[in-house]
């Protein structure tokens, strides 16, 4: 009683999101650079090793499972894929970087972008071409998939904005047996612009990072 009266002894908070492989909001993850130098030709490249969390966003999907995003203050994104809301179970681990960031001149140009994300392949400028990484084996055109993001800045507090996302996975061949990813987004914040982002990025093996 007299606790509550008087305050008492401070009680914790609940963080809002999880601890991926010890990875969160205020902690480093350091890298293994052979993930990345070790494929011939790949547009991925990065010129450290370690990544300054400074943030993190959670998905949601309508299967159940969660995507955990991780991002720095220049934008790179290390992301993992688990059904438990802890990730405890994650199993699925991609990096990604920023390659183009471009907002929408008219609406047309919004639904010509729109409409890319539904075909089997992208062409982009300065890239080698990407295959169609959702819907594998699979050349008719398919809607991209919609979600939400919450972006937290700090481990116990609310959100500081969510983002609607209009994406599609593409993935090419890189030797010697290496993948590269590229994620087309149409993202706008609830308040904000829309913009298109290109990114590239890799899969991750659990031995090639720890935080």
């Amino acid at each position: 009683m007299f606790g509550s009266l008087f305050g008492g002894a401070p009680k914790d908070e609940t963080p809002a999101v999880a601890v991926v492989r010890n990875i969160t909001i205020g902690r480093q993850v350091r890298l293994d650079v052979l993930a990345w130098r070790r494929l011939t030709g790949a547009a991925f490249t990065l010129e450290r090793d370690t990544l300054e969390i400074t943030a993190q966003g959670l998905i949601r999907l309508d299967d159940g499972s969660h995507v955990h995003r991780f991002y720095t203050d220049d934008e790179l994104m290390l992301q993992a894929v688990s059904q438990r809301a802890d990730g405890s179970d994650a199993d699925d681990f991609t990096l990604f970087r920023p390659w183009s960031s471009t907002y929408p001149t008219d609406w047309a140009d919004t639904g010509a972008f729109r409409g890319r994300l539904s075909q089997p392949v992208w062409d982009e400028p300065g890239l080698a071409r990407f295959d169609r990484f959702w819907y594998p084996d699979d050349d008719r055109v398919q809607p991209p998939v919609e979600l939400w993001e919450a972006v937290y800045e700090e481990r116990t507090a609310r959100p500081v904005r969510h983002i609607k996302q209009t994406c599609m996975l593409y993935a090419r061949e890189v030797p010697p047996e290496g993948q590269e990813l590229l994620l087309a987004l149409a993202m706008q914040p609830e308040g904000g612009d829309l913009t298109h982002e290109i990114m590239v990025g890799l899969p991750l093996l659990p031995a090639e990072f720890n935080a």
